[in-house]
C-alpha cells in the first residue's frame, strides 16, 4: 500500500486501520496495482465527516476494474463499512450504524 506524500495513517483507529490489508488486496487482485491512500484526516471534508474521527481513507480509483474492486471491498469489509465511489476518489469508512454522514 502506497500513500499521497503529507498523507499521515498514525492517527486512524483501530477500526479503519484493521481495513487497510484487505484494501490493498483488493487492489492488488482486481486491478492489478496497489491501493493509494490519498486523505486521512488532512484536507477538505464534509462536516461530522468520520475523516475527522479517524475512521474513514480515502483512496484513489483504481485505473481497471474500479467498480469490481469496490465490489469486493463491500463483501470483504462487510455491513460495517460504507465504500463509496466519489467523483475523484474511493472514500471507505467504518460506520457501523451508518448515521453519519460521508465526506
Amino acid at each position: 500500500m502506497l500513500m499521497k506524500l503529507g498523507v499521515d495513517i498514525t492517527r486512524l483507529k483501530r477500526q479503519i486501520r484493521q481495513a487497510l490489508p484487505k484494501i490493498d488486496l483488493a487492489y492488488t487482485e482486481i486491478s492489478g496495482e496497489e491501493a493509494v491512500i490519498s486523505s486521512t484526516y488532512e484536507g477538505d471534508h464534509s462536516p461530522g465527516s468520520l475523516h475527522y474521527a479517524n475512521l474513514a481513507v480515502d483512496t484513489r480509483k483504481a485505473k481497471k476494474d474500479n467498480q469490481k474492486v469496490l465490489e469486493r471491498l463491500k463483501f470483504d469489509l462487510g455491513s460495517n463499512y460504507d465504500v463509496v465511489a466519489e467523483s475523484s476518489h474511493n472514500h471507505i469508512e467504518h460506520d457501523p450504524k451508518n448515521l453519519r454522514r460521508r465526506g
